[in-house]
């Protein structure tokens, strides 16, 4: 992961270690990147591989909407751990979310979503300038959709 990311491995490391010790060993992992941009009112899109265990890597995609006290943009390399998939179709739904970015020139950040019991902990590392709190949800897809909704 620390490779695939373009972090060091004690501290993507250590986020993986708090993330296992509160939710217990993943399902499955999606493997990407996106871009993001807000000025009040934001959009992210995205694009990567869902990985589970007996399965051929699956092509996925997610968009959504933001709006909050945002102003920036940044690009990220995304390594997504998914929890509580079982099915790989389940993952195409609408995932709710809180987000606080804080990138000048760099950045890391974990946030948690959630719906239909499937948990999704996207760890994020990217360039840009942004600063920010918003609220949305990310729709994950089978297609690219150019609207965030």
């Amino acid at each position: 992961m620390s490779d695939f990311m373009g972090v060091t491995a004690e501290t993507a490391g250590g986020v993986v270690e708090r993330l296992f010790a509160r939710n217990g060993r993943p399902t499955g992992y999606i493997a990407g990147e996106e871009g993001s941009g807000a000025f009040v009112v934001g959009g992210r899109y995205g694009r990567g591989l869902l990985y589970m265990k007996d399965r051929q890597p699956m092509e996925v995609f997610w968009q959504g909407p933001s709006l909050g006290w945002d102003f920036g943009g940044n690009a990220s390399r995304v390594f997504t751990l998914v929890y509580d998939l079982y099915e790989p179709a389940m993952i195409f739904q609408r995932f709710p979310g809180v987000e606080g970015s804080a990138y000048v020139v760099g950045g890391l950040g974990v946030n948690y979503q959630k719906a239909s019991g499937v948990t999704l902990a996207p760890i994020r590392a990217g360039v840009g300038l942004r600063l920010g709190a918003n609220v949305g949800y990310l729709a994950y897809t089978r297609k690219r959709n150019v609207l965030p909704f």
